[in-house]
């Protein structure tokens, strides 16, 4: 059975999965390398799954209309890798989750001239081309290292009366925590999250001596500090650098799949958890991700294999042009996409015609590397030298 959605392409944010200890400057987030685990590898794969039978298998009701499947048509997708400060584990994040989006088909395969019919290695796998974005190359997913002015605006926010208040909040907690931390600083400018959840996940005596709140609480008040890092009131300000720079392509992506003469059907960036925040703050994003019938706003730390999915619907009704939805999905523990509420384009907006969420949030882009070179005022990295 095949369905006739209206469904005419999607853009996919996905975060990366499971990974070892990841460590980064609390003043530049300049990251040390990381590695993505097995579990991450499932979790990713997982992700992939449930895209693919939301939006490739021909029964679903939301399938994208055209687009080919088992076997990928590579002129229909466009898949991308964050290739920046935590090494390989975006991209191979991605590719995992293509291994779930794509899996394995016997109906990949090729005859050749003496008759002889040849399945694709493993099964029928297809190993789909992901482009590995540089952040010496190309700033768009990673482009808040090497920024001064994201600098600046990070030590503000860590002398701002609200995150002292929220150090004072938190000094008790991180003192009960201090046993548990090896040594490392308790101070709320390094908030210990990254180590306190990768050693839950994968160190048995540390899951065991720590008390059973202590995940939550420091969650919280990670969430608070890399919102505050990761967002800014002006929609244009430095703060929401690492969604600016990806505005672009996600415009260029949303007005290929309108465009009937164009195949492209499924765009997908790979990235950290930085720009999900960045992209909440700057729409001002709601979803009943919790069931109660009433949505929340969206902010903070996204968990491993989280995805934002932007549907580009066909024209319905009197509208003459195509409109936007917007799902978010919160991990692997979420069992499905919810919808997204963007308060930016009006209270209650659940959808949005395509020029309207382009020409209202294109102020806010950064277009070239020459235009983050002075939103940051970098003059030397990054080809920032020859801008």
């Amino acid at each position: 059975m095949v369905n006739a959605s209206g469904l005419l392409g999607v853009f996919i944010l996905a975060r990366h999965g499971d990974r070892l200890e990841f460590f980064q400057d609390p003043l530049t987030y300049n990251p040390s390398q990381t590695l993505l685990t097995p579990l991450g590898t499932v979790e990713e794969a997982a992700l992939g799954n449930l895209l693919q039978d939301t939006y490739l298998q021909p029964s679903s009701p939301s399938a994208i209309d055209g687009i080919a499947f088992p076997v990928a048509n590579l002129d229909q997708l466009q898949i991308r890798a964050d290739a920046a400060g935590e090494g390989s584990t975006i991209l191979s994040s991605v590719g995992a989750l293509l291994s779930g989006l794509f899996p394995p088909t016997p109906d990949f395969n090729i005859t050749l001239a003496n008759g002889t019919t040849i399945v694709g290695a493993g099964g029928g796998t297809q190993f789909l081309p992901v482009e590995s974005v540089e952040p010496n190359e190309d700033i768009s997913l990673n482009s808040f290292t090497s920024c001064p002015n994201f600098d600046l605006h990070t030590s503000e926010f860590y002398n701002s009366s609200a995150f002292k208040e929220a150090a004072a909040a938190a000094a008790p907690f991180l003192s009960a925590l201090a046993p548990f931390l090896d040594g490392r600083s308790t101070d709320f400018i390094n908030m210990i999250f990254d180590f306190v959840n990768v050693n839950n996940i994968h160190n048995a005596t540390f899951h065991n001596a720590l008390p059973a709140t202590f995940v939550e609480q420091a969650y919280g008040f990670a969430n608070f500090h890399e919102d505050g890092v990761f967002s800014d009131s002006p929609p244009d300000g430095i703060g929401n650098v690492a969604i600016r720079s990806i505005l672009p392509s996600m415009f260029t992506s949303l007005q290929r799949i309108a465009n009937s003469s164009d195949p492209l059907k499924l765009a997908l960036d790979g990235i950290s958890y930085k720009p999900f925040i960045s992209f909440f703050n700057l729409t001002t994003a709601s979803a009943d991700v919790a069931g109660t019938g009433t949505p929340e706003p969206l902010f903070g730390i996204v968990d491993y294999a989280s995805s934002i999915a932007v549907e580009v619907n066909a024209p319905s009704g009197s509208s003459t042009e195509p409109f936007l939805t917007f799902k978010f999905k919160n991990g692997t523990s979420d069992a499905s996409f919810h919808p997204v509420t963007l308060g930016v384009f009006g209270a209650n907006a659940t959808s949005v015609p395509l020029s309207t969420f382009v020409s209202q949030l294109q102020f806010a882009a950064i277009n070239s590397t020459a235009e983050w070179c002075k939103a940051c005022n970098q003059t030397s990295l990054r080809g920032c030298s020859t801008a």
